[in-house]
């Protein structure tokens, strides 16, 4: 067989280039912006991010030295306040900035098949989510899917708030939440919502031998009507003492402990 033409040879590699594109989105459009000691030094220490432009006082610079990660990109020695000008008036940068290429993301389809998943619905703070990425990271999770729209950019706070989170926690971003949970059923995933009036507590739900799937809802309003009958179950989180509720990011928490109590090897 005859090589293909240099022509056809470039169209099928922008063809390849696409179909990569396609198949590992980016958990957000442009650079990132990602600021104090914890995300920058996760980010400068992983090998899927690519540093754009780093921005850092001398202490700071030298925190990094004493890690060895100031070799991945070259510094900009700056003052605090030069840093304090490119953010907002309350974020705590450290004496560090750093611009940042997206990552890659996985997709429903390249999550593992006996993983753990968190899903949030509409959740839309992100001090929040962030919270909620930097307990998904120390959790082990798979994959956080969440609806492109109505959600938080993984840039700025959120980034700030996850404390290095985005590195290990991979963001999947989905156009219609309902049907990214029918897909994850199709995969094998017990759904399980979490909603205050759940028939049952979580600890005494049964997650089943494939993969886990979390769905938590926005503080106030919860889960939608939709995701609800979307879930193969609901439960609570029975709480002993006179406040009930809990914060998403804390209840976020203690369902992931449940559910890695119940299942230790999922994921």
């Amino acid at each position: 067989m005859r090589p293909p033409k240099p022509d056809k040879r470039a169209r099928q590699a922008r063809r390849a280039a696409k179909k990569a594109q396609k198949t590992f989105p980016r958990d957000h459009d442009g650079p990132v912006v990602l600021y104090g000691h914890h995300s920058v030094a996760e980010a400068l220490a992983n090998p899927r991010r690519k540093p754009i432009r780093l921005l850092a006082t001398e202490n700071a610079l030298a925190k990094l030295k004493e890690a060895g990660l100031d070799g991945r990109i070259a510094a900009g020695i700056v003052r605090p306040g030069e840093i304090d000008r490119l953010l907002t008036p309350d974020a705590v940068h450290q004496g560090l900035y750093l611009e940042a290429e997206a990552l890659e993301i996985p997709t429903l389809e390249t999550i593992p098949a006996g993983g753990l998943v968190l899903v949030l619905d509409q959740i839309t703070d992100p001090h929040n989510v962030g919270a909620i990425v930097r307990t998904a990271a120390a959790f082990a999770v798979d994959a956080i899917v969440t609806t492109a729209r109505h959600s938080p950019e993984a840039t700025g706070v959120l980034a700030k708030a996850a404390s290095g989170g985005l590195e290990h926690a991979p963001l999947v971003l989905v156009q219609n939440l309902a049907r990214a949970l029918e897909r994850l059923g199709e995969r094998g995933f017990r759904r399980v919502g979490l909603d205050s009036e759940g028939p049952a507590p979580l600890d005494e739900t049964m997650f089943g031998d494939g993969g886990i799937a979390l769905v938590l809802g926005a503080e106030g309003r919860g889960l939608r009507q939709l995701t609800r009958e979307t879930c193969d179950a609901l439960a609570r989180l029975d709480m002993p003492g006179a406040i009930k509720s809990l914060n998403v990011s804390n209840a976020a928490a203690i369902a992931l402990h449940v559910a890695r109590r119940a299942r230790p090897a999922a994921g």
